[in-house]
Order: structure tokens, then sequence, then C-alpha cells
């Protein structure tokens, strides 16, 4: 979370770091232009995981996941998590089935 804060700072975007239990008054006082949902070693598949409050979704910015963070969107979309027989870190390798303009400057298998 530190780093990714880091990285958007230092691309000159102002960024606060708030805890997944931060108060929803607190998220709608600041009212972001976009949100991160950072990662963490939990995974939505794991009993008493952490949930993206519905605000999050309703104040309709931007919102990226990353790591646990896109887990928890997945599944509060709608989506389909399953737990993997190993648990991933660092590089993986991306491969892209359909085109989308977030992701047109990426090539497959280079991360």
């Amino acid at each position: 979370t530190q780093l990714i804060a880091r990285r958007v700072r230092e691309s000159g975007v102002y960024s606060e770091i708030y805890s997944c239990d931060v108060e929803i008054d607190k998220i709608k006082d600041y009212n972001p232009s976009g949100i991160i949902l950072s990662g963490g070693p939990e995974s939505i598949v794991d009993k008493n995981s952490p949930e993206i409050p519905d605000i999050v979704l309703k104040l309709e910015v931007p919102i990226l996941g990353i790591c646990y963070g896109m887990q928890a969107m997945a599944g509060k979309l709608g989506g389909k998590v399953s737990k993997s027989s190993f648990r991933e870190f660092g590089y993986q390798e991306v491969n892209l089935v359909q085109d989308c303009p977030l992701l047109k400057n990426l090539e497959t298998n280079k991360y």
C-alpha cells in the first residue's frame, strides 16, 4: 500500500491511505476522484475477510483493484474467486484476451 501511494504521488497525484475499516463519512468527506484498493495477505474465500463498503462503488469514480483489492471487487460485483493451491507474489505472466483501452500499451507475457 505504501509503495503504491508513493508511486501515485511520484506521478504528481495527491493521495491518501485509508484502512479498510475507515468510517464511511470519512470517505464521503474526502470526495476522492479515484480509488485504489490495494492488496494484503487475505483472500476473499477466507472467512471474515474484509469487504468493500457499498459507498465505495456508489461514488462513481474510477476504481483500481490490485491483488486483494481486485479479488474484493470481483466478489462484490458478482464475479467468482476461487482458492488456488499456491499463493502468488511478484511478477506474473499476463495474457491479454481482448482489446481494452486501459491495457492498450501492455504486451502479452512481459510482466
